[in-house]
């Protein structure tokens, strides 16, 4: 995925003016950042998020305080320039997750002068993976009891889920697709046989010709790096799977989202 290089200019910007925002935050100042903040007392983590990605993943570990610095408006999260505002938030926080295709992080971390815990979130909404990293960080935050209660809600719904796809297979037979690599989960938890992938760059003629021979009933494609119609004259259903939550970090409704998707897709292929 290509990296967008944060100009040192802004951050110098930024730093500059993060002492203002610290004072203008309460003052009624409108702020895109999304929180699931529900007054987090005592022990509990602090959370800043760079994405609602990965603050769903700390919502359903457990925390209880979560913010958001990049609007969901925004399509491409690496493209995002930080804000004074993104400064102050960090500044307060216990813990900044990010991901490691977002250059900004640390360096916003730097600016704000922050003692905040630096961590790495792996972004993957495979099923297996998901839940990996829920446990995670559920023994960072020291709320492993929140994220086993989540991890046990996940994988009854997730079960649900895929019983649905299942029962809406075309003509009852396992679909052939073929998928964008970030949104192969989606084509997994519907029981798919994935006969190839593309992406994350432009699907290039020779691509084109391999995908096609597998003669694919849908493609499962990602909306957040879509690059158009992958098989145009193939035939194919096209669906455009979306891997970030909400503004409400719900991160179980990514997955009823594309299991709906998915499903409209197969009856119309």
């Amino acid at each position: 995925m290509a990296r967008t290089r944060v100009p040192s200019t802004s951050l110098l910007a930024l730093t500059l003016t993060a002492g203002l925002a610290l004072t203008t935050t309460g003052c009624g100042g409108e702020s895109e950042s999304t929180s699931s903040s529900t007054g987090g007392t005592g022990s509990a983590p602090v959370v800043v998020a760079t994405t609602t990605w990965e603050g769903a993943l700390a919502k359903a570990a457990g925390a209880k305080d979560v913010e958001v610095i990049v609007p969901q408006s925004v399509q491409h999260a690496p493209d995002y320039d930080p804000r004074p505002s993104d400064l102050a938030a960090v500044a307060g926080a216990d813990y900044v997750l990010y991901a490691p295709f977002e250059p900004y992080a640390a360096k916003i971390k730097e600016a704000a002068g922050s003692d905040a815990e630096l961590v790495e979130v792996n972004l993957d909404n495979d099923a297996d993976e998901t839940k990996a990293e829920v446990a995670r960080l559920g023994e960072l935050f020291g709320t492993e009891d929140a994220a086993e209660r989540w991890t046990a809600a996940f994988d009854s719904e997730y079960a649900t889920l895929q019983k649905g796809l299942k029962a809406k297979w075309p003509d009852g037979k396992q679909p052939t697709v073929v998928a964008q690599v970030f949104a192969t989960w989606a084509a997994k938890m519907a029981g798919a046989d994935v006969a190839g992938t593309f992406g994350p760059e432009a699907v290039t003629a020779r691509q084109l010709s391999d995908l096609s021979r597998k003669k694919p009933r849908l493609v499962v494609d990602n909306a957040h790096m879509t690059t158009g119609t992958v098989l145009p004259d193939s035939g194919a259903e096209q669906v455009e799977i979306v891997n970030y939550p909400g503004t409400d970090l719900d991160l179980l409704a990514v997955y009823r989202d594309a299991a709906k998707t998915v499903e409209t897709a197969m009856a119309a292929s």
